[in-house]
Formats: structure tokens, C-alpha cells, sequence
């Protein structure tokens, strides 16, 4: 999916792993998060509100995704009630993940947000680039490579 596109998927992760990342005016990516086998992804807020896609969303190895529709998802939630049980959990998880990241990123070094994710995500860590978890983390390649070392050397 490409920012300006309809966003009309929510995408299941059968095999594989995606990156949804946003860009700016500038060219700069900031990348939203992964999604790996048996993740979920999407551009949510769009999804949900029926509007363009603010993220991009791309493949970065070979990925089996399966997706559904907002009217089809709304079908199956309709049609098997515990479906939305576990739609909602899902969501309760993402958002207090993303709750967790924010505080993270104003409250802990860059060093420590990276300590965090490579103890968090090691799978992750093996499928993306040390240019993507930068840009996970909100800071240069250059500067996770000081890290890096830094760990390596202690």
C-alpha cells in the first residue's frame, strides 16, 4: 500500500514480514512498525475511517498476507460475535503497545529503546535492516551503529 491510496485491508501476516512506514515531505521514513508471521497490519485510523492511506506499507521478503475488507470484517463480526471478542483484544494489545512505545520514547534514552526492542522483537532483529530499526527508533543509522559498538565493546 502507498500513502494517498485507498486504505481498504486489514492485512494478516501468513508468512513473511512487512514494514509500515510514513514519509515525509522531506523524503525522511519513519517507520510505524513490523509485522511478521501471524501479526496484523494495516494503516488503522484510515482503515477504519474509511480515508487515504497515510502510511506505505511493503513487503520485505517474500510474504503470504491474506486480507479482508472493512465491509467484510464487519460481515464476519456480525455473523460470528466471538470474532469481535478477539478483534477487540487484538486492538486493547496494539494499543497499549503503542502506548508503551510513546513513553519509551520520551522517557528513555536512545540506547535503552534499542536494549528494549532487540530483548522485545529478536525475531525482528534477524528479518530487518540496522536502517529500519533506526528509523523504528527514531534516530539515525549512524547513531545505532555507536550503540551497537558500544555494546559489542562491553
Amino acid at each position: 500500500m502507498q500513502a494517498g491510496q485507498s486504505c481498504t485491508t486489514f492485512s494478516f501476516v501468513n508468512s513473511g514480514v512487512l514494514r509500515a512506514y510514513y514519509l515525509d515531505d522531506s523524503g525522511k521514513e519513519s517507520t510505524v512498525m513490523f509485522a511478521l508471521k501471524d501479526w496484523w497490519i494495516t494503516d488503522m485510523y484510515c482503515f477504519v475511517n474509511g480515508l487515504p492511506a497515510m502510511l506505505n506499507i511493503e513487503t520485505l521478503a517474500d510474504s503470504e498476507v491474506l486480507q479482508i475488507s472493512k465491509a467484510d470484517l464487519d460481515a464476519l463480526v456480525d455473523k460470528i460475535p466471538k470474532f469481535e471478542r478477539f478483534l477487540r483484544i487484538l486492538m486493547q494489545n496494539a494499543y497499549t503497545r503503542e502506548q508503551l512505545r510513546v513513553i519509551d520514547s520520551l522517557s528513555r534514552t536512545a540506547e535503552d529503546r534499542y536494549h528494549i526492542f532487540i530483548k522485545k522483537y529478536p525475531q525482528v532483529v534477524q528479518l530487518v535492516t540496522q536502517r529500519q530499526i533506526a528509523s523504528y527508533l527514531g534516530i539515525t543509522p549512524e547513531f545505532l551503529s555507536t550503540i551497537r559498538a558500544k555494546k559489542a565493546n562491553s
